[in-house]
């Protein structure tokens, strides 16, 4: 039998970083949201739609970081 396309892509490692993937994880699970997320050696950007979910994103930081386990400086844009 041949396999969807689905199924395929689903499998596939898309070489995202550790870090990147908790990230929009813990987004998409506490606010049903999506974040765009770019690394540098010293910071971490978050990038969300919407000021309300950055200002609400800013008072979870803390968990955020102790899941992440980094001592990178995490940022968060509204765009």
């Amino acid at each position: 039998m041949s396999e969807s396309l689905k199924d395929i892509l689903q499998r596939r490692d898309d070489g995202q970083p550790t870090e990147i993937k908790i990230i929009k994880e813990f987004v998409q699970k506490r606010f049903q949201s999506e974040a765009n997320v770019t690394m540098n050696k010293q910071q971490i950007v978050i990038t969300v739609r919407g000021a309300a979910l950055a200002g609400t994103l800013r008072l979870h930081i803390f968990e955020l970081q102790n899941a992440l386990k980094t001592t990178k400086k995490l940022l968060i844009r509204v765009g």
